[in-house]
Order: C-alpha cells, then structure tokens, then sequence
C-alpha cells in the first residue's frame, strides 16, 4: 500500500468585511496575510461592506478579491464556510457593524458572514470581532458580552499611540498586526511595547 505524504497544509482564515466603516482593515489585513506566506485566505463581504470598500478606499470589488485565494457570495448560505466539516484556524469580521455584532451575538446566521461566525462559535475556533461604532448604547454592549461569553473576541480596532504614529497606514498597521497575533500567526511587523523610555 501506498502511503501519500503531505506537506505542511496552510493556515486558513476566514476574512469578512460588514457595512461599518473601516474597510481598511479588512484589505489590509488581506495584503498583510498574502506577504505572510503559508495563509490561505477565504473572503465574504456584505452589500454594504462593497459599498464602503468603494467610498472609503476607492476600489473595485475585483480588485478587493484579486487579494484572497476564495471568495464567497455573501447571500450563499450554502458555502463550504457555512459548514462546521469546513476546517479553519479563525476568523476575522474586519470591520464588524453593530446589525452583524447583533446577528453572531443572537445566532440568526442569516447571511454567510453570520453564518460562518456561528460556525466557529459553534466548533470553538477563533473568531474576532473588529467591532466598529462609537459612542455604544447599551444593545451594544450587552451584545459585546454575550459574544464575549459564547467565546469571541471583541477587538475595537483603537489606535495606539506608544509607537508614535506618523499616519493612518502606521496606525491601521499596527492594528492588523495585532490581530495577526491574535490568529496565532508568526509576524515580523508588529512594533512591540519594551517598556518606557529612559527620561
């Protein structure tokens, strides 16, 4: 018999970008896991989310896709995503509106991006929550814990300043790159904080 041996299999991620502002993050941290190296990369983005990806960004939606190694309608409910059988190391809702916050938190799955979140929910795997809005209410809020609670990482995508920002990119860079640590994946980008410097 035969015995087929295979090669280290890639990290897949689940990407979707929601209708809140910030699409930045989303294709940035698109590029950032295609120069990674060893990520595959599998995308669904809401009609809002296109919307926005246009307005804020200026680009089209081929362009957008070119960046991921699958791209998925979001009204399929019936992709491999929305399977628990479909295997991945996490997923990124880069950036989260509070109608999805809402949608994960209270498990409509009414769409392939809630649906795909309920999933990883469901089999315990890593999802993260780029939650977008300001200021919170209190719907908001209960929905940040009960997320919290069924596993999820809430991940407000908050400049830090310790770094001292020069731009936007060097703030939303730094953003991704924390997430990147947060899916567990090796990254020479992150500034990391080494104390306070000496006065």
């Amino acid at each position: 018999m035969t015995v087929a041996i295979l090669g280290p299999m890639p990290k897949r991620i689940i990407i979707a970008i929601s209708g809140a502002s910030g699409a930045v993050y989303g294709v940035r941290l698109l590029q950032e896991l295609r120069e990674l190296g060893g990520v595959q990369t599998h995308l669904t983005v809401s009609d809002a989310g296109w919307l926005n990806v246009q307005q804020e960004l200026d680009m089209q939606r081929a362009d957008v896709e070119a960046l991921a190694d699958h791209n998925y309608p979001v009204h399929d409910v019936g992709a491999a995503l929305a399977s628990g059988s479909f295997l991945c190391d996490g997923m990124v809702i880069a950036p989260c509106s509070m109608r999805t916050l809402a949608a994960v938190a209270h498990g409509l799955s009414d769409n392939l991006i809630t649906r795909a979140a309920d999933v990883m929910l469901k089999e315990r795997r890593r999802l993260i929550m780029m939650v977008r809005e300001t200021p919170l209410n209190l719907a908001h809020l209960r929905n940040m814990t009960s997320l919290t609670e069924m596993g999820g990482i809430v991940f407000p995508p908050l400049p830090a300043f310790y770094q001292k920002p020069q731009s936007i990119a060097e703030m939303v860079d730094h953003t991704v790159s924390r997430v990147i640590d947060l899916l567990g994946l090796p990254q020479a980008q992150s500034q990391r904080w080494t104390g306070l410097t000496p006065p």
